[in-house]
């Protein structure tokens, strides 16, 4: 693809999203009810519990309505565990990846998803049109640094710590069909201390993980968030 077709692609990508998030903002003004969640992972599934714990100590009004997995994993179990709404869908297991996107949001619209959250997801998942601006990722580094295809869980930490950063930290942004590259809602830091581990590095990141995605959740229900040329731009309470 030239340059003007990529950049006519982030354009539409861009009104996209500007057009769903105008949509839910009018939703969660209206409706005052817990916004409706649908958490796509593919692992251990510590950032849905941790959505959990803040929905059940009612710091963040919302309700996980479904959990998709890309295959067999901790985080399904813990799902069952928690009485939630369970699917597997094995990526690979699907003849390719529109027929696996097409079930993904096939799942999601019948759950009445109006928030998708990505929580270590792995697979790729193609968001149609109708789910832009409605699906955000959390990534454990301050983008666009240490972003892009390969860049998930302890690759980031590693690299970050073999760059010699002195801050890294973690972000909340809405999802692009793009790899990493959507516009960015939340970022904490936290330093990179002498003689840090990826595992050390990575539980100091999860802390602020814990804190910032409730945090643009929470934006988001409020109906708190818009998008201008591509930056998130937050109303005040």
């Amino acid at each position: 693809m030239g340059g003007g077709g990529k950049e006519r692609r982030t354009a539409l990508i861009a009104g996209g999203i500007r057009a769903s998030m105008a949509r839910m903002n009018d939703t969660a003004d209206r409706s005052g009810g817990p916004l409706r969640l649908g958490v796509l992972l593919s692992g251990g599934g510590r950032t849905l519990l941790n959505l959990l714990d803040e929905a059940r100590a009612g710091r963040l009004n919302a309700e996980v309505a479904v959990v998709i997995a890309s295959r067999d994993c901790q985080g399904v179990e813990r799902s069952r565990d928690a009485g939630l709404d369970v699917h597997v869908v094995p990526y690979k297991q699907m003849p390719d990846t529109e027929t696996y996107s097409a079930r993904i949001a096939e799942l999601l619209d019948a759950a009445k998803a109006d928030l998708v959250c990505l929580a270590g997801f792995l697979s790729m998942w193609i968001i149609p049109d109708r789910y832009q601006g409605r699906v955000m990722n959390i990534h454990p580094a301050l983008l666009p640094s240490f972003g892009g295809k390969g860049m998930w869980g302890h690759h980031v930490h590693e690299a970050v710590l073999a760059a010699g950063c002195k801050v890294s930290g973690c972000t909340v942004h809405f999802v692009t069909n793009e790899y990493d590259a959507g516009p960015i809602v939340v970022q904490k830091a936290v330093a990179v201390v002498e003689g840090d581990t990826p595992d050390a590095l990575a539980a100091r990141v999860f802390e602020q993980e814990c804190l910032a995605y409730p945090e643009a959740i929470r934006l988001f229900g409020e109906g708190r968030l818009r998008i201008e040329d591509r930056a998130v731009r937050v109303s005040p309470a």
